[in-house]
């Protein structure tokens, strides 16, 4: 290849590539990003029509080139865009939930195991009255939830790799793993689908589900 196509294509690359979805982490996004992108539309826009954008590059450029939200520097302008495009038009922000802390004495009601043993595989069913239950993993949460399903306020869990609190209807859960938890065989969970992907492959899983997928015989096979 001569050398005025190797140019060609790597001056398009760059090009197509130059105002692509930023990869920042979800942890900055939300901390830094979002915050500072929310406070410019706040203070500097009028309205944005986000109906009207199909990509994030196409909404990026507007911005620059309309100057709908005032003149903005480079990086006020991402900042902005990634707001307007995972947060006010698709909603990617997740709500946080705090650390689950359990006492010494709180033991799993199914297993009847203490749970401070294991803090990273706790998980918790909260009701609307106010009473919450503590588990020492999803597979005996899900156990109890088959039996008591009303009058729930949330369950939570924590993601396997970042002991990030989650919702246990958001996560995705891998079955068949050659990690273990307290009691052996567990729906072990993530907070997004990629990492779920990689553990499963890792870890020779054999299926990823959803809150919704989860049955009482694929619990209770588990314990085979």
């Amino acid at each position: 290849m001569s050398f005025f196509k190797l140019f060609f294509l790597f001056a398009f690359f760059l090009l197509t590539n130059l105002f692509a979805y930023p990869n920042y982490s979800s942890a900055i996004k939300e901390k830094k990003i979002y915050p500072m992108g929310k406070k410019i539309f706040e203070k500097k826009c009028s309205t944005v029509n986000l109906t009207q954008y199909s990509t994030y590059n196409e909404l990026f450029h507007s911005i620059e080139k309309k100057q709908e939200c005032s003149q903005l520097k480079p990086a006020y302008q991402e900042a902005l865009a990634l707001y307007l495009w995972d947060v006010k038009r698709e909603k990617k922000v997740t709500k946080k939930y705090p650390v689950i802390h359990v006492s010494h004495d709180e033991k799993c009601p199914v297993c009847g195991m203490f749970l401070y043993k294991y803090p990273k595989w706790v998980s918790m069913i909260a009701y609307k009255d106010g009473k919450k239950l503590y588990f020492d993993g999803m597979k005996d949460l899900m156990k109890y939830y088959f039996e008591h399903n009303k009058n729930i306020k949330e369950m939570l869990t924590q993601s396997y790799y970042t002991q990030e609190t989650v919702n246990v209807k958001d996560a995705y859960f891998v079955l068949g793993s050659d990690v273990y938890g307290p009691m052996g065989n567990e729906l072990i969970a993530f907070k997004d689908k990629k990492r779920a992907e990689n553990f499963l492959l890792d870890h020779r899983g054999k299926k990823i589900v959803k809150f919704d997928d989860i049955t009482a015989d694929m619990v209770y096979k588990l314990d085979e």
